[in-house]
Order: C-alpha cells, then structure tokens, then sequence
C-alpha cells in the first residue's frame, strides 16, 4: 500500500507533463516550410476574413480585428519573394483595400469584401499558388 500511495505523485506528475500545452517545438506545422512571421499573419487574416464574411451576411458592422498593415512588414518564409517589386504593391493594395472595407457603409461592404479578396487572389496567383483553394473559400 505504501508503494502504491508513493506512486500518486509520479503519475500525477506524467499527468501534467502530457496534458501541458508549453509549446516545445514538437508540435507540427501547416507550412511544410515553417511557420514563418508572415505565414501566420496570414492565417490570421483568413481566420479574420471568414469572421468579417459572417459578419457582411448577417447585414452586421464589418470588425476588423487582425493588424492587415504587419502585411508590410512581416518576414516571409522565403524573404527573396518580398524584394521583388510585385510583393510590395500587392500588400499595398490589400492594406487599401482592408481600409476601404473597414470604412465601408453596410450597403458597400459585400462589394469592399470582394474586393479585398481579390487582392489575396491576385498576390497568390503571382507569388504562391498554393494558398488559392483556401482563399477562394472567404467567397
């Protein structure tokens, strides 16, 4: 009996070990390139844009609570594709078109919507395809 009362505290402590979420670097990405500054911003953005989508067809104010100008600024996974001149006028070009649905009245935020979508489009279709199946689902 003292064995096993001994015992407790250790299964206690493999207990918390396998249910702490301290993010050791084990879990898996979804970039098979690695999560880059700039990919996660993005995965934000989706997140926000489908929240946004919702928000348009409810016919509720348009809330935008992801920070779209890191856009500008965010490192990429494979930083060459930034320097060129195509990068940094289709981020401009999101920013614009993230400010016009963000001061949109209701009756022009479907249209501002579309919009915004279509800059992700035309950057990806650009720059890295991969992402456009995923995109085409905030239509």
């Amino acid at each position: 009996m003292k064995k096993l009362i001994a015992l407790i505290p250790l299964v206690c402590l493999l207990l918390w070990q396998a249910c702490s979420n301290d993010n050791t670097g084990t879990s898996k990405s979804l970039n098979p390139n690695g999560d880059s500054e700039l990919a996660l911003l993005m995965r934000q953005m989706f997140e926000d844009g489908e929240r946004v989508h919702a928000q348009i067809q409810k016919g509720e104010p348009v809330s935008i609570q992801v920070d779209f100008e890191k856009i500008m600024t965010a490192k990429a996974t494979d930083p060459a594709k930034m320097q060129g001149p195509e990068f940094p006028h289709f981020a401009a070009s999101y920013v614009e078109a993230m400010k016009a649905l963000r001061d949109a009245p209701p009756a022009e935020a479907q249209d501002k919507y579309s919009a915004m979508v279509a800059t992700c489009m035309n950057c990806h279709e650009q720059s890295c395809p991969g992402p456009m199946v995923r995109i085409k689902k905030l239509l």
